[in-house]
């Protein structure tokens, strides 16, 4: 800040009477000034006796302190805590309980119909088969079904077919059936296909016009899904990808190299033999197949 510059008496002569002295009672004008003008510089001295940093009417190169609205008080740290880890569930890797290992040999049948997958080619119907003591939903079923062939990476991926499931007496090209261990072994063998490891019933398969789930995998998956942390639900697109392929005309395939996603016709139920868990027969808009079994 700039200071004013001293006032300097004024250069005319003072004003006297005839006599040639000061007129009596009055003083001179320039003398009036010159007071006036050494108790504005007392004052201004006194003022910067009492501010701290002011001396001789300038300041002293300390930090200006800007004024508070143009310059926010600074706020301490925050004291919130900080965020907590991710507090969702962990993925669903099986169910617990019991399977029933027999059922009734009877099946619930889905009664509503799902939307079509796929954009071009030939349309292919299916209904949904639950059976009877399973202790499973038709419907619940069927949607879970659906979301795995209306998949981008599903079979309806290649655009030259299109997947719908309609309910039970509407025609259908085949059926996907959810059924215990025991009615899966007679429905497979029938279809000569036997599904048994250690004398158990344990895969699914296809037979003609039947896509046969069982329902101890449809649980409680593999062990090798469960060890790796895959979730159930990743092995149920699988499942259901892989006998819908057979169904499709599909063969089985084998494992590409150790650290590979696993083709889908891999019999990923029963080895990865090196391969990463894969529910999908296109990867990135592509078929994704390994050599032939």
């Amino acid at each position: 800040m700039r200071t004013s510059s001293p006032i300097r008496p004024s250069a005319s002569p003072p004003q006297v009477g005839r006599s040639g002295r000061s007129a009596p009672g009055r003083r001179p004008v320039a003398q009036l000034v010159s007071l006036a003008t050494l108790a504005v510089a007392a004052g201004l001295v006194l003022v910067g006796l009492a501010v701290p940093g002011f001396t001789g009417g300038e300041k002293t190169p300390t930090a200006e302190v800007p004024l508070a609205a143009e310059s926010p008080i600074a706020l301490p740290p925050s004291t919130e805590p900080a965020s907590e880890p991710s507090t969702e569930p962990p993925p669903v890797l099986q169910l617990p309980g019991p399977v029933p290992s027999k059922g009734e040999g009877t099946f619930d049948y889905g009664t509503t119909q799902g939307e079509v997958a796929g954009t071009a080619g030939t349309l292919r119907r299916y209904r949904i088969a639950v059976e009877k003591g399973a202790g499973e939903d038709v419907e619940e079923v069927g949607a879970i079904v659906d979301a795995a062939l209306a998949d981008k990476g599903s079979w309806t991926g290649s655009g030259r077919l299109r997947l719908q499931r309609v309910p039970d007496r509407a025609g259908h090209d085949f059926t996907v059936y959810l059924v215990t261990p025991q009615t899966a072994y007679t429905m497979c063998q029938a279809g000569w296909v036997d599904i048994r490891v250690d004398g158990k019933p344990y895969t699914s398969c296809r037979a003609q016009g039947k896509v046969i789930l069982n329902l101890d995998r449809w649980r409680t998956s593999v062990p090798h899904y469960v060890e790796a942390e895959v979730p159930l639900d990743v092995y149920r697109e699988y499942v259901v990808n892989h006998e819908v392929g057979h169904e499709l005309g599909y063969n089985h395939e084998r494992c590409p190299g150790r650290g590979k996603p696993a083709p889908v016709m891999m019999q990923q139920t029963l080895f990865l033999n090196g391969c990463v868990a894969n529910p999908w027969p296109f990867l990135d808009g592509k078929r994704y197949a390994g050599p032939p079994l």
